[in-house]
C-alpha cells in the first residue's frame, strides 16, 4: 500500500521542519515556505492532507483551504494557529476545514491528527467506491469474503457442495449460519429441489418425531390421516436442522439411527422408507461440551461433525463490515432513500463490536435507511443503537496491544468524550449552549467538539 501524501505548509522554518521531522517515518511529506508556493503544489499535485498555518504573507490558510477544496475536495485540511487565532480555526472548520492544530503543539499530536484525517479520506474512498466493491466481492450466493477467515468459509462451502457429506455449522446467534447452509444447498447438485431449515428450539417436543418422521392415520389421537413428514418431504433436497444442540436426547437416538440407516418409519407404520435427503446442522452451542455433560450423544455429534464449518463472529472480521452494510443497502432500499454511506458512517459501523453480529448490522441498516434523508447514510443515523446505548464508546479497541501508551490514551479519550457529548445531547435536548455551560467550556468549542467526534444536536431536539 502506498504511503499517504501529506503537504506541510509554514512560513516559518523551524515549524516545517518540526513536522516534517514527526510525520516523514509514516507520509511521504511535502512542505512550502509559504501560501503562494502551496497553491502550486496543489494545482499540480493531490495530496491527501494539507497542514498550513492560518497566517502567513500573500495566501494565507483560508485561501489555502478554499483552493485546495475547490480542486482536491477529498483532500483533508488541517489548520494550525496560535492561541489569539483559534475562532479563525474554528471558522475554518464550519467552510470543511478537517481539524485544526493549536500551537504549540506536543509532538504526537499533529501525528494523530495526521492519521485520523488519512483514515477518515480512505473510509470516504471506500463509502464512494462500496457499490463498485460489492460487484467485484468474492462471494457466493448471499455469503460475503472479503477477510480471510470468510473467504476459508468459503471454500469450505465449494468444498461441502461437491459432496452429500453430513455438514455441522457452528458460531454464534446472528453470523450468518444459514446463509451458509443455503449457499451449499445452493450450489450442489440438490439446488433444485426443497430446502428445507427446521428450528429444533422452536418445535415442542411432542411434535419432534411426528413432524421430522411422519405419521399413519389412527396412530394417536388426531391422526384423520397419514402424513409424511420432513424427511419425506425434503426428498432429493436439503434439510437443515438449526440449533440441533437443543434436540431432545430421545429424539437424538432416533435421528442418529435415521442419519446411519439412510431410512425412516413414520409414527404407527411398521414399514421403513428409504431417504435421499442432505442433512445439514447448525448450531451455537459448543456440542463437546454438551456431549461431556450429557445433554447430547456422543454418537450424533460425530455423526454430524463430519464435515465441520466454523463462522466467526462479525467483531472478528471487520473487514466484511462495509460490503455487508452496502449489500444491506442493495437489499432493503426503496426509491428515494439513501444508496450508501457517509466516511464517518463507516467509521461508527467498523468502531462497533456487533455482539448481534450480522443479523444485528442489517437491523442497524434498516433502520438507518428509515430514519436518513441525505443521499448518503450519515453516523447521525446511528447514535441510537451504536452511540447513545454507549456500545460505540465502549466497544474494544482492536489490537490495543498495538498501540503506543499515548495512542491508547488518545483513543480512550476520543471514545470517552463521545459518550459523554452523546449523553449531554439526550439530556438537554440537543441544547448547545447548556451543554457547553455544563462542561464549563465556551459554545463554540462545545460546537467544535460535536462535529469533531460526529455527534449532532439536530438529532436530539424534541421533534415538533
Amino acid at each position: 500500500m502506498s504511503r499517504a501524501r501529506v503537504l506541510v505548509v509554514d512560513d516559518k522554518d523551524n515549524i516545517v521542519k518540526l513536522l516534517a521531522r514527526i510525520l516523514t517515518p509514516e507520509f511521504d511529506v511535502t512542505t512550502a515556505e509559504d501560501g503562494t508556493r502551496a497553491l502550486g503544489l496543489i494545482a499540480a499535485t493531490e495530496f491527501d492532507v494539507v497542514i498550513s498555518d492560518i497566517r502567513m504573507p500573500g495566501a494565507d490558510g483560508m485561501v489555502v483551504l478554499q483552493e485546495t477544496r475547490r480542486q482536491h475536495p477529498e483532500t483533508e485540511v488541517i489548520l494550525m494557529t496560535a492561541f489569539g487565532t483559534v475562532q479563525a480555526a474554528v471558522d475554518a472548520m464550519k467552510q470543511g476545514a478537517y481539524d485544526y492544530l493549536q500551537k504549540p503543539f506536543e509532538p504526537d499530536e499533529p501525528l494523530l491528527l495526521v492519521r485520523r484525517a488519512v483514515e477518515l479520506r480512505r473510509l470516504r474512498a471506500q463509502a464512494r467506491d462500496l457499490q463498485a466493491a460489492l460487484a467485484g466481492a468474492h462471494k457466493l450466493d448471499n455469503l460475503i469474503a472479503e477477510s480471510p477467515q470468510m473467504r476459508r468459509v468459503v471454500e469450505l462451502v465449494h468444498r461441502a457442495a461437491t459432496s452429500d457429506v453430513t455438514v455441522l455449522v457452528t458460531g454464534e446467534s446472528g453470523t450468518g449460519k444459514e446463509v451458509v447452509a443455503h449457499a451449499i444447498h445452493r450450489t450442489s447438485t440438490r439446488q433444485h429441489k426443497r430446502f428445507v431449515p427446521v428450528n429444533c428450539g422452536a418445535m415442542p417436543e411432542a411434535l419432534f418425531e411426528a413432524e421430522l418422521f411422519g405419521y399413519m392415520k389412527g396412530a394417536f389421537t388426531g391422526a384423520s390421516a397419514e402424513h409424511a413428514g420432513l424427511f419425506e418431504d425434503t426428498n432429493e433436497g436439503t434439510l437443515l436442522l438449526d440449533e440441533i444442540g437443543e434436540l431432545p436426547l430421545a429424539m437424538q437416538v432416533k435421528l442418529n439411527r435415521a442419519l446411519q440407516e439412510r431410512t425412516i418409519r413414520r409414527l404407527g407404520d411398521t414399514e421403513e422408507r428409504a431417504i435421499d435427503v442432505r442433512v445439514i446442522a447448525s448450531t451455537n452451542v459448543d456440542l463437546r461440551a454438551a456431549v461431556t455433560a450429557g445433554r447430547f450423544r456422543d454418537d450424533l455429534f460425530y455423526r454430524l461433525n463430519v464435515f465441520p464449518i466454523h463462522v466467526p463472529p462479525l467483531r472478528d472480521r471487520k473487514a466484511d463490515v462495509p460490503l455487508l452494510a452496502a449489500l444491506f443497502v442493495e437489499r432493503h432500499r426503496r426509491d428515494g432513500q439513501a444508496d450508501g454511506f457517509t466516511g464517518d458512517a463507516l467509521a461508527a459501523l467498523l468502531d462497533y463490536e456487533w455482539p448481534g453480529n450480522v443479523r444485528e448490522l442489517e437491523n442497524v441498516v434498516q433502520r438507518a435507511l428509515a430514519v436518513s434523508d441525505g443521499a448518503k447514510i450519515s453516523a447521525s443515523a446511528f447514535v441510537d443503537e451504536l452511540g447513545a446505548s454507549g456500545n460505540l464508546a465502549r466497544a474494544n479497541v482492536p489490537h490495543i496491544e498495538k498501540l503506543s501508551y499515548r495512542d491508547m490514551l488518545d483513543t480512550a479519550r476520543d471514545r470517552a468524550t463521545r459518550e459523554y457529548l452523546v449523553a449531554l445531547m439526550k439530556e438537554l435536548g440537543g441544547n448547545v449552549t447548556q451543554a457547553a455551560e455544563r462542561a464549563g467550556i465556551e459554545r463554540e468549542s462545545m460546537h467544535r467538539l460535536l462535529k469533531k467526534h460526529g455527534v449532532r444536536s439536530d438529532d436530539f431536539k424534541p421533534k415538533s
